[in-house]
């Protein structure tokens, strides 16, 4: 299994970024995690988008979503222009029912998914935990049957992410405050906080995302160092795992 990191900025994407966008690969099988604004850009450095093979979604606020519009447009022109009539999956939860409904277009099928039952992509299978947010959004414990990776996707604190993350290998947190600082009005956590989950849950590795604008981004990783003692990485574009 694959990870590469797409876009990693939380609210909107800073100069030449993206917001939460993830891609997993096995088997040849691509799975995209969330299309924040501007992830459709930044994904055809990694493949072409007739590659995609599905998008599952953690919610859907715009940061996290944005670039689904342009997506649908982009395989309506693949239509147009390669006669590709595949349809692309959109996997989401109905308790946005305008969200849900905005994933089927001409050459795109929103697909519900139950965030109480198992649900099997590819060569993934997904778990999910309702995070901690104001609007319904559920984090993923993805596995291809060997390795785990687990994305808090937007969420503030809860006790809940340490067994739902117990010994995974990677670890994709919600870091968009510094220690400090309550992110809990928004649905965010702090660095402490995503570190303190890491180090509960034993999990292999660290990954600190949905990232601020503001503040010296490496402070973050020096303040989750304190708490967690596993190998820490600031998310960046282009980030491979595998």
């Amino acid at each position: 299994m694959k990870l590469t990191i797409i876009g990693f900025w939380g609210g909107y994407p800073n100069k030449d970024g993206a917001t939460s966008s993830y891609l997993l690969e096995k088997d040849n099988f691509k799975l995209l995690l969330d299309m924040g604004s501007g992830a459709l850009s930044k994904l055809q450095k990694f493949i072409s988008i007739s590659e995609l093979d599905a998008v599952v979604l953690s919610h859907y606020h715009h940061d996290h979503v944005a670039d689904i519009g342009v997506l649908q447009y982009a395989k309506l022109i693949d239509y147009y222009v390669h006669n590709n009539e595949k349809q692309l999956k959109i996997y989401g939860h109905t308790e946005d029912k305008e969200g849900y409904a905005s994933l089927s277009h001409q050459y795109t099928e929103g697909v519900a998914y139950d965030p109480d039952e198992l649900l099997k992509i590819g060569p993934f299978e997904i778990s999910f935990l309702r995070t901690k947010h104001p609007v319904p959004c559920f984090g993923m414990c993805i596995t291809d049957g060997e390795k785990t990776i687990v994305y808090t996707a937007d969420s503030s604190y809860t006790e809940d992410w340490i067994p739902f993350a117990n010994n995974a290998d990677l670890l994709i947190t919600d870091c968009n405050y510094f220690k400090g600082q309550d992110g809990s009005g928004a649905g965010h956590m702090n660095s402490v906080e995503a570190a303190s989950i890491a180090q509960a849950a034993n999990v292999k590795q660290l990954v600190l995302s949905h990232l601020p604008q503001f503040g010296v981004l490496e402070q973050l990783k020096e303040e989750a160092k304190q708490i967690y003692t596993g190998e820490i990485v600031l998310a960046e574009e282009g980030f491979v795992w595998e």
